[in-house]
């Protein structure tokens, strides 16, 4: 069943390209055709896990591809993969019919790279379907992207292309460290004390961070991320912010839960430098973010800043020796809830453009007396990615600010009965990982700052011309955005759904 998740949206896009059906239609059909089967093999994985839980496809001279729904983070990463998709799909709206059907061919080709890699149990295919979903976002922005698109495409090129190389590297040698050629083998390998050698532990870990981190926008690898995702049209940019940048922590984090205890000997090495990496993430990316004029820059970077909490937990995974599962738990739910929130934002931008024919922060206000729908819609998926507490952020945030304290006791005060002594006590205790989180809080405020910032220069104050020309959303239009404001809602108040 798995395998009809990948070929749905492929013949699809080979319907549209080749046969030239209906651009947006044929595409709206298959990903609500995925969006279904996608959420049947999660329940079916989840409750009947013999019934439904791996499937295994035999080709290329006798190999394997296994897909699988049973590791750690796959049933979240393929049920957000599904919802994003038909969310981009149902909104998707082009300037003309040729640029539909690229439109529809490139988000479908993407959606099915990211959904194949999601359910890979072959290492080599796991990576093999990240690069498969790379294609269409450089060739999307090279041709229909905002600004300075060719520029923009080749750097993200160059970049991705170089981390991918580096990745490549990375797990080709972890593999024939342990032996091992998929998630499932490797598990069982190092459980049996098949770890990579002393000498090769700190190098491996390196090309891994880096390969991995360079697709995330890690911190100091981030510079292309925030440019391709604001040029990018509206449903590459959903689809790429919200689900493929996933995949640098999807597979970061499999592996450490494949290592187990062993994590904290691969990583480790490495684990105080990421902590002041994601600080750079948090913090200088939080204020570059702040600075912006455009809204479309000021969600890329914000999807950039994002991702130093996510790797906060990370650190604090590895850290424990994968003890940690509250950050296991908390990263997974942010991953989602991130998805769900910057797919949403991303889908509200076009909008905004499409309406205002700006997006220029300083250029516009007043939108919410024209589009007080949109202004709600805005305004909820804003308060999410901000952390407000009942929408789907704010769990997986809580849970990872805890989890950096899983373990630790406040220590012995230094002069009885005195109340900064204690305090002092406290942080002469503090670990690099308690340390990091006191700074990374800070990221709290300056997210506050830039999104309500933002809505109120976009939806209150004096009506601008430019809030004028508003004529008014489709139903589509309203539907594409509620779609994903339901999840994030219900995340937000049940994320024991999860």
């Amino acid at each position: 069943m798995l395998i009809w998740l990948i070929l749905i949206p492929v013949i699809a896009a080979a319907l549209i390209g080749l046969l030239r059906t209906p651009g947006r239609a044929t595409a709206l059909i298959s990903a609500t055709l995925t969006l279904i089967l996608g959420v049947w093999a999660v329940l079916a994985a989840t409750y009947c896990p013999e019934c439904s839980n791996s499937a295994c496809w035999s080709a290329f001279g006798g190999s394997t591809l296994q897909f699988r729904l049973d590791l750690p983070l796959s049933r979240i990463m393929v049920l957000l993969s599904v919802i994003v998709t038909f969310a981009a799909i149902l909104g998707l709206k082009a300037p003309d019919k040729d640029a539909e059907r690229s439109w529809s061919i490139s988000s479908l080709l993407l959606s099915a790279g990211a959904i194949g890699a999601f359910m890979s149990d072959n290492i080599i295919s796991f990576y093999a379907f990240h690069e498969l979903a790379l294609i269409p976002t450089f060739v999307m922005i090279g041709f229909y992207g905002r600004g300075d698109r060719r520029t923009i495409g080749w750097t993200a090129t160059v970049y991705l292309g170089l981390a991918s190389m580096v990745l490549l590297a990375g797990l080709l040698l972890l593999c024939a460290e342990t032996s091992a050629w998929s998630f499932t083998d490797m598990a069982a390998n190092v459980a049996q004390g098949i770890l990579p050698s002393p000498g090769s532990t700190c190098l491996i870990a390196a090309l891994l961070l880096i390969g991995f981190g360079t697709l995330v926008s890690l911190f100091p690898f981030h510079s292309w991320a925030a440019p391709a995702y604001a040029s990018a049209p509206t449903p590459i940019a959903m689809l790429h912010a919200g689900v493929l940048k996933k995949f640098g922590l999807y597979g970061l984090f499999t592996l450490a839960y494949v290592f187990g205890p062993a994590c904290t000997e691969l990583f480790g090495c490495w684990n105080n430098v990421l902590l002041l990496l994601l600080l750079g993430n948090v913090l200088w990316v939080g204020y570059v973010t702040v600075s912006q004029t455009r809204l479309d820059n000021m969600l890329g970077n914000s999807s950039v800043m994002h991702m130093g909490y996510l790797f906060l937990a990370f650190a604090a995974y590895v850290a424990s020796g994968a003890n940690n599962e509250l950050a296991f738990k908390g990263a997974s739910l942010l991953m989602l809830a991130h998805g769900l929130t910057i797919a949403m934002l991303f889908l509200l931008c076009g909008q905004i453009e499409s309406q205002t024919r700006t997006l220029e922060l300083d250029s516009m206000g007043g939108l919410a007396t024209k589009l007080p729908a949109l202004g709600f819609l805005f305004g909820l998926a804003g308060m999410a990615s901000i952390g407000l507490p009942l929408l789907a952020n704010f769990p997986g945030e809580f849970a990872i600010f805890v989890s950096c304290f899983e373990g630790w006791a406040p220590g012995a005060p230094l002069m009885d009965g005195c109340v900064l002594g204690t305090i002092a006590g406290w942080f002469g205790n503090l670990g690099p990982v308690q340390l990091t989180l006191i700074f990374a809080l800070w990221g709290l405020v300056i997210s506050a700052i830039y999104m309500l910032r933002a809505f109120r220069r976009i939806f209150e104050g004096d009506t601008a011309l430019t809030s004028e020309r508003a004529t008014g959303l489709t139903c589509t239009d309203l539907a594409a955005a509620a779609f994903l404001a339901v999840f994030i809602v219900l995340f937000g108040i049940m994320p024991p759904v999860l």
